[in-house]
């Protein structure tokens, strides 16, 4: 079914980079992102618009959204659906694709979404469909939950994404002349490329590919984000061909995939002329990874005017005009009056007080420093690496005082992460007499602006290296919010020691095991002594967080290196 071409026209007419992720963050009430991999995606959107890059997104439109947190008062995470309805918020398109699925059409139909910029730039963003009345109730309901269900549940959203992702841009008539794949989930486009751009058999002479590697190469664009294998997507092959019949060429498919499973990351691999890491360490762990590839390296970043509070927006429109657009201008935050980013960053800690007070009922102190951490809630992250040694912490924390707000989902299925929201919750109880803290429920967009911005110090604790790149202390940056940071992801590259923050440990990977007394010698030695005894040296610490972070780490800069880099080359 072919689209209107009057909505082809609008939208359309010209070629587009196509970028598939399996989760974009939008805005507030459309749940269709889980953590930072969304969030990073719709930064992405955002700032293609601000730069008018044709560019059309794909994701998956996921009726039930990831899940809402609620925190019982022992701790224990509770998850209830979040469901929304796309047709209060998105134009319904009128093309609708098949793909295959265990012998069987399955229908996918498509929803608009159109993000505007301030500068009038618009990116169309188009989500995946299978809740419609020529499909079975269970095929209607593979694009209700992100990330949920089981193996078979999950391959099957990856071919909705990848092969219906392709098929409706081409129902669209949408002229595509680069693909983006955000992370392995929509690798199955670069191999329904492979099927579209095969050669006719009778021009295939006796032991030549009947596949055109070149051609579809020359289109694929690859950003991988997972730095171990055991994070990538695996399915056995008994489940693609169950799913996909004639469409799993299996010789070709281990060839490029794996002998063993089907690894998504190493099909969009072996499909891409474009392959990249999103932060430099990030890529270095890739390529060791990867032997035998050329893995670039794009740090990644965030969307300014989105990560900006209002009182820092309100700042830099009086002093450094057109930094939204072009936050480069931010290296003259040296120069901003120091009474104004620290009035600025007051604004934003007290919303964050009323916000925290609000949602938890905990009365925090605006005179004391606040510590933030907000993170996906699993092993590798150490949400509770803070609380190892609770007598130095209490010590710490009586010498200086200090306050903690805390923030983060754990996935449903890891039962280790959400033991560790129990074990917070029961050292906040037992520290409660010397250190406030609070733990925010259900975290979101909304809730990440309040705390990157209201927060005095942003905490980052990943087990090296683990981190692929993290971006929550790019978005503290825009507002003057030093890092406390483990040397891993984009840290690597953003952090000069008492300029733009602290480092936790060293690089190596071996310091991990004293990554705790690293963390409590910077607090009580370094960090709390300059917020107390030094507020002109930590209003400079501020300005050069902004000058010399926020400038860099933007999606600005990271979106011109994807257009020179990998787009147009």
């Amino acid at each position: 079914m072919a689209e209107g071409s009057a909505d082809r026209r609008a939208f359309f007419n010209q070629p587009h980079v196509a970028y598939f992720s399996m989760e974009i963050a939008l805005a507030n009430g459309i749940p269709t992102y889980s953590g930072g991999l969304g969030i990073l995606a719709g930064d992405t959107i955002r700032t293609a618009a601000d730069m008018a890059l044709p560019l059309v997104a794909v994701t998956l439109v996921s009726r039930r959204g990831y899940f809402r947190q609620e925190l019982s008062p022992e701790g224990e995470q509770i998850e209830h659906p979040d469901p929304w309805a796309p047709e209060e918020r998105l134009r319904k398109l009128r093309a609708m694709v098949a793909v295959p699925m265990n012998g069987r059409d399955v229908w996918v139909q498509a929803w608009l979404y159109i993000h505007e910029s301030r500068l009038l730039g618009r990116v169309p963003v188009i989500l995946l469909d299978t809740d419609c009345g020529s499909n079975s109730p269970e095929d209607r309901r593979l694009t209700h939950h992100l990330y949920g269900g089981d193996e078979a549940y999950r391959f099957k959203q990856e071919v909705v994404l990848g092969i219906g992702g392709m098929r409706l841009l081409q129902a669209l008539g949408v002229e595509v002349f680069q693909y983006h794949m955000n992370e392995g989930h929509s690798a199955l486009l670069a191999w329904a490329l492979l099927r579209r751009y095969a050669y006719p058999p009778e021009d295939v002479r006796p032991g030549e590919s009947a596949y055109d590697f070149h051609r579809v190469r020359s289109l694929c664009t690859f950003t991988t984000h997972t730095p171990v294998e055991a994070g990538q997507d695996k399915f056995p092959y008994s489940l693609v061909t169950e799913c996909l019949g004639d469409m799993a060429d299996l010789p070709v498919l281990r060839s490029l995939a794996g002998e063993e499973a089907l690894n998504m990351t190493r099909l969009a691999l072996n499909l891409s002329e474009y392959v990249n890491g999103v932060a430099k360490r990030h890529a270095e762990v890739s390529a060791q990874l990867f032997p035998g590839y050329q893995v670039r390296a794009i740090t990644n970043g965030v969307h300014p005017d989105t990560w900006a509070s209002a009182p820092f927006h309100r700042l830099y429109d009086r002093h450094l005009v057109g930094w939204a657009v072009e936050p480069e201008l931010l290296r003259r935050a040296a120069y901003l009056p120091d009474a104004e980013v620290r009035t600025a960053h007051r604004e934003a800690k007290e919303a964050l007080i009323e916000t925290v007070r609000e949602r938890t009922g905990t009365a925090l102190d605006p005179e004391k420093p606040i510590l933030g951490f907000a993170r996906r809630m699993t092993a590798y992250k150490r949400p509770d690496l803070l609380f190892k040694d609770l007598d130095r912490l209490r010590a710490i924390a009586a010498q200086w005082p200090f306050q903690l707000v805390m923030a983060g989902k754990a996935h449903p299925q890891d039962e280790p992460g959400k033991r560790l929201i129990r074990r917070i919750h029961d050292h906040m109880g037992v520290l409660s007499d010397v250190l406030p803290m609070a733990f925010l429920p259900d975290y979101d967009m909304e809730c990440a602006l309040a705390l990157v911005s209201g927060v005095d110090i942003w905490l980052n604790t990943p087990l090296r290296p683990l981190e692929a790149s993290g971006t929550s202390g790019m978005k503290a940056a825009f507002n003057g919010v030093p890092s406390l940071s483990v040397l891993d992801g984009w840290w690597v590259e953003g952090w000069i020691e008492g300029v733009t923050g602290w480092a936790v440990g060293d690089s190596a990977e071996s310091a991990n095991g004293t990554d705790a007394e690293s963390l409590y010698h910077k607090l009580s030695a370094e960090v709390l002594p300059c917020y107390y005894d030094s507020p002109e040296r930590w209003t400079g610490i501020m300005k050069s967080t902004i000058a010399l972070n926020a400038s860099f780490f933007n999606t600005h800069r990271m979106m011109r290196r994807y257009a020179t880099e990998a787009y147009l080359s």
